[in-house]
């Protein structure tokens, strides 16, 4: 399964590496919201956790289905400014209408939720199905996606004012560390674009990203089969720091794609037995659980969430995911009438590091 970025015709200079503090930020945000995808930082997420107002820890909850199972299109710029505060004055500049479908198809919790013709702002059909995915994946997502519909102003006012609070309350002292990182990556990337070309350079962003054997497209392994166009403006690579391990993809119809890419090194792993290890590379094995997993990676589901999203029997997807479990792959937690999966990211991380681990050992 793989994204295509289609740059015929597209002059090297239009492939674009910057920084940007919003992506970033979106980035911290996602770790403050998902600690257990970036074990790493687990000790930074807890001590933001700890020193937040009682007011902007609520506001982050309030908000965040922007960034926590996938990130709202307008928070990873095409543009990348030098300071935060632009970048945000940017996204100020897109229309309700933009604005609130990307933030709806992050906050209904689906990569495969798509809002046509219609608008939810303005229809009132399309508004109805944005509401019940919206209501599917929980109360909260269901309260901030009435409001955003009812008031997109309100809304938008909101989340921005609950980004700078936070440039206040944490990411202004990270992004002066984290800036010197990104600033030694982007030398690294804009001289080997320079003297090697794009296939190098793309080699280096992560071995999921390659350049087609014709150079007419960027192929990026992710969980679906999709495919955009770069023409014009072309593509932006912004590298991240506590991005890692994710690679994000901006690639949503009417929007220049954009490639967040991360910089830091994983965290080593602590050693586990061969039998653990010939137990989890056995459940892997199989496609089915393969996709059922990469699913996952984007956020807690149910049995018949990941059916539906598959096409398949909920008693085969429960089969696999049973498999699954025995493995350490994922963990199964009830809310209410429903029982939802969540993947070990860390177990699933390290497995290549623990199988080389066993074999030197």
């Amino acid at each position: 399964m793989t994204l295509r970025i289609d740059i015929s015709g597209l002059p090297a200079e239009r492939l674009r590496f910057a920084a940007s503090p919003l992506a970033e930020l979106t980035a911290m945000l996602h770790v403050l919201a998902e600690p257990g995808h970036h074990p790493q930082f687990a000790g930074w997420a807890g001590d933001v956790w700890s020193g937040l107002r009682p007011e902007l820890a609520e506001r982050l909850r309030e908000a965040e289905f922007l960034w926590r199972s996938s990130q709202a299109d307008f928070l990873l710029p095409a543009r990348p400014r030098p300071t935060l505060a632009e970048e945000l004055d940017d996204v100020d500049r897109i229309d309700d209408e933009t604005y609130v479908t990307a933030a709806l198809v992050t906050t209904c919790g689906s990569n495969r939720v798509h809002f046509a013709a219609l608008s939810p702002l303005t229809d009132a059909t399309a508004r109805e199905r944005a509401l019940d995915l919206a209501q599917a994946r929980g109360a909260r997502q269901e309260a901030f996606a009435e409001r955003l519909l009812a008031d997109p102003p309100a809304v938008r006012a909101r989340v921005r004012h609950t980004l700078e609070q936070c440039a206040e309350a944490f990411f202004d002292a990270a992004w002066s560390g984290v800036a010197v990182q990104l600033a030694t990556d982007l030398r690294l990337k804009n001289d080997l674009l320079k003297r090697q070309g794009i296939g190098e350079t793309l080699a280096s962003v992560s071995g999921a990203v390659t350049l087609a054997p014709d150079g007419d497209c960027i192929i990026v392994d992710k969980l679906q089969d999709k495919a955009t166009a770069a023409h014009g403006a072309g593509v932006t690579f912004i590298p991240s720091v506590f991005g890692s391990p994710h690679l994000v993809v901006v690639h949503a119809p009417g929007w220049q794609p954009v490639v967040q890419y991360p910089v830091a090194e994983p965290s080593p792993s602590e050693p586990v037995s061969l039998e653990t290890i010939t137990l989890r590379l056995e459940a892997l094995a199989h496609p089915v659980r393969l996709r059922l997993l990469r699913t996952l990676a984007r956020g807690p589901h149910t049995t018949g969430e990941l059916a539906h999203a598959w096409e398949l029997t909920p008693p085969e997807v429960s089969r696999h995911l049973a498999v699954l479990r025995h493995a350490g792959l994922l963990t199964a937690r009830r809310h209410g009438r429903y029982v939802r999966h969540t993947l070990n990211l860390h177990n699933v991380t390290v497995l290549g590091a623990d199988l080389l681990g066993a074999v030197l050992r």
